[in-house]
């Protein structure tokens, strides 16, 4: 997994990201940002304008400098934590690389960065996010909002009264806050700075929300679109299926509600009532989910199965289909023969997507014996999946141009639900081909009554 995540493209862009931020200092100085004229304009002939100016051009400047590290080591943080499934890595990453980061900076740089309040409280606002988003917020979300948190907390740095709770004890800050309190605009700068705090503050806490329940909507309307992949003839699936569409607009609603008035109380006693209804709501929205999957499973034969197959898929498409089906017909697998064609059906959807519009386009449905057990296949002789695609194609939400909404989560799902493996083999230019592979405690290879 190591070996996987070091040859992505994305982490590379990340730890760019992180060692520009380090570079900062070296090739945006104080004086090639334009600051340093402004503050010695500023020292020759002080204005409360002119004091104003540098004041924005210091924030403007801090912000810039912190901005490519924090996003580097926030995003960082989510990749690695995602691809490693230790959900704490997206919270443990950032707050180790950015005082690291400072540190190093401090090590070859002259002017001293002063890891201080603003620093302090960005570093807590990257585990609420992670904590208020349970984990699911999207990172170009989370970057967005940090983006808006930066710029706001840096502006505490200017305000005089919090220099003694370590805000603003750089240089360049200190001499600031000095020029403005010997002309007596020590308050009127504190004050401006305030507000812009606020602003900046208010605006990223009210996004945050609305994403973070924006994202909750999305997840049940994917639960929505797992629950229609499940679904079968039978009258007892149709009515969950419907049950589900039901509860999906109240409870969306409810959760929505709930949020304005936890944005709009500072009542302890109805924010932790209103605590209680989310936990509730999403209580709910796994409960129903649950309902979903509980399948039998029973013993089959492949032929059986491959038949199955055929009648649910492949008798009225226009698609021609090969078959390389090594394992014998007559092998018997335990599977929920339902959920399971669902599945491969789900894999040659895909599979038929991917050589759309090419000439020879073929799509293989493969079996073959091997030492752990039975492979069930889908091949392709498409354009292929890339690298850095092929980690996005499990996540829900990824999708082919033509079916919407779950992408392969679904294929996951009823694979592990069998304790099976799901793997893919794919090279750009020739084809993908994606294996189930069923343990042998599933497979008997003789035609018995297992009744």
């Amino acid at each position: 997994m190591v070996r996987t995540i070091l040859r992505a493209k994305s982490f590379w862009i990340k730890i760019a990201l992180i060692l520009t931020g380090i570079t900062m200092p070296l090739w945006l100085s104080v004086e090639r940002s334009g600051l340093a004229s402004i503050i010695e304009k500023l020292q020759a002939s002080p204005s409360g304008s002119t004091l104003m100016m540098a004041a924005f051009g210091l924030i403007m400047l801090n912000t810039v400098r912190a901005l490519p590290h924090y996003l580097g080591a926030l995003l960082l943080g989510d990749e690695i934590g995602a691809r490693l499934g230790y959900s704490w890595l997206k919270v443990a990453i950032p707050l180790t690389v950015i005082p690291l980061v400072y540190a190093i900076i401090n090590g070859y740089n002259s002017i001293n960065y002063h890891f201080g309040g603003p620093a302090l409280f960005l570093l807590l606002s990257i585990a609420v996010l992670h904590f208020l988003g349970k984990g699911q917020l999207r990172p170009v979300f989370k970057s967005f909002i940090l983006a808006q948190l930066l710029f706001g907390f840096q502006w505490l740095d200017t305000v005089l009264f919090l220099t003694a709770f370590g805000f603003g004890g750089g240089e360049i800050s200190m001499e600031v806050k000095t020029i403005a309190s010997q002309l007596g605009f020590g308050s009127t700068l504190s004050f401006y700075s305030l507000v812009f705090f606020a602003v900046f503050i208010i605006n990223a806490t009210v996004l945050a929300i609305y994403l973070t329940v924006s994202e909750q909507k999305t997840r049940m309307r994917q639960d929505l679109d797992i629950a229609r992949l499940d679904m079968v003839e039978s009258r007892s699936g149709r009515e969950a299926l419907h049950l589900v569409h039901d509860l999906k607009t109240p409870l969306s609603l409810m959760e929505g509600l709930n949020s304005l008035i936890q944005m709009k109380t500072n009542d302890q006693e109805i924010l932790q009532y209103t605590n209680k209804i989310s936990s509730s709501i999403q209580a709910t929205s796994d409960m129903v989910s649950e309902i979903l999957y509980h399948e039998k499973k029973n013993w089959c034969t492949l032929k059986t199965f491959i038949e199955y197959v055929r009648a649910n898929k492949l008798s009225d498409s226009a698609t021609i289909y090969a078959f390389d089906l090594e394992a014998s017909e007559h092998i018997e697998i335990f599977i929920n023969k339902i959920r399971m064609t669902r599945a491969l059906v789900n894999l040659i959807d895909n599979a038929s997507d991917a050589v759309e519009g090419k000439k020879e386009a073929k799509v293989t449905i493969a079996t073959k014996v091997a030492q752990e057990g039975i492979l069930i296949g889908v091949k392709d002789n498409g354009h292929g999946i890339s690298q850095d695609n092929i980690d996005k194609i499990w996540n829900a939400g990824y999708s082919t141009k033509s079916h919407p909404g779950v992408g392969l989560t679904f294929v996951k799902n009823v694979v592990k639900e069998h304790g099976a493996e799901l793997s893919i083999e794919s090279e750009q230019g020739i084809g993908t081909t994606f294996w189930i592979h069923l343990p042998k405690e599933r497979v008997k290879d003789e035609n018995t009554d297992h009744g």
